[in-house]
Parts: C-alpha cells; structure tokens; sequence
C-alpha cells in the first residue's frame, strides 16, 4: 500500500474558484448575517480552505437597511472613531448610522470578524453592500444564497 494515498491539497491563488452570491438582509439579525458572511468570504466554507489565500466567494448583500435590530440595541450600541487629534472622538449610536449609512454597518461587523492583515484587507473586497434592493453586479451572474 502507498503510504501517501491521499495528500492534503493546498489551494493557490491560480487554483481557487470563486463563485458570486446573493444575499438578501431583511429581516435578519445583524450579527448572525455577518459572521455567515465572514466565513463565506473567508472561504471556510469551501473543501479547500486555505489559511493564507484568499480562496472565498464574494458576496452581495441587498435590503441592509431593513436589517432586524432590537430597540435598545439601535440606542445602546455606540461607534467610536479617533481622528488622532485632541478632542477628536467622535461617537455615532446605530440609530443615527442606520439613517445615514446602512451600509456601513453590515461592513463594519464584517471587517471586525477578519483577520488583521494583508490579506484580511484582501478578502475585505469581496463585500459588496448596497441599501436597497439593486446592485450593478448582474454581469457576474450571482447565486442567491439563504443563511
């Protein structure tokens, strides 16, 4: 018998197959929806994930303004950002991110469950994520995919 049957396939850039999906956000809980799309375009979900190669899918996300957002949580979650200067916090609840940029959101949770790197920076592209119900990306024939 040969004692190497079976070999561990490691995926590289040239070798990866990357599909296009479709996901709508209404109604759905904002963190549940986003750790699903982290590993989607992480590529966890695929035979072949590979740690140190973006091998995941991109993903669409549709409808982020009419994600499913509890009434303290709009209040109670805060965003800060430091500009670097004195005096230069600034803070934004989730209610006032909702009304100005609901896509942002849905990006930021993303980005927060990826890896700090080069490559996080990477796989960050695969995100596509648009307030309403349209997006430019019909080309690229994307599959509509439930969480």
């Amino acid at each position: 018998m040969d004692t190497l049957s079976y070999k561990t396939i490691s995926a590289n850039k040239a070798t990866v197959n990357k599909r296009w999906y479709v996901v709508d956000a209404e109604g759905k809980t904002l963190g549940r929806l986003c750790s699903s799309i982290a590993k989607v375009i992480r590529g966890k979900n695929k035979p072949d994930f590979t740690p140190h190669v973006d091998c995941g899918d991109n993903v669409i996300v549709i409808n982020a303004e009419k994600l499913s957002l509890s009434n303290s949580k709009l209040s109670d979650k805060i965003y800060l950002t430091y500009s670097g200067y004195h005096g230069g916090q600034k803070k934004a609840s989730l209610a006032n991110m909702m009304a100005k940029k609901p896509e942002a959101v849905i990006e930021k949770a993303v980005k927060g469950m990826l890896p700090k790197n080069k490559l996080g920076k990477a796989i960050y592209h695969n995100l596509f994520v648009y307030a309403g119900s349209e997006h430019p990306h019909q080309a690229q024939k994307p599959e509509k995919i439930e969480f």
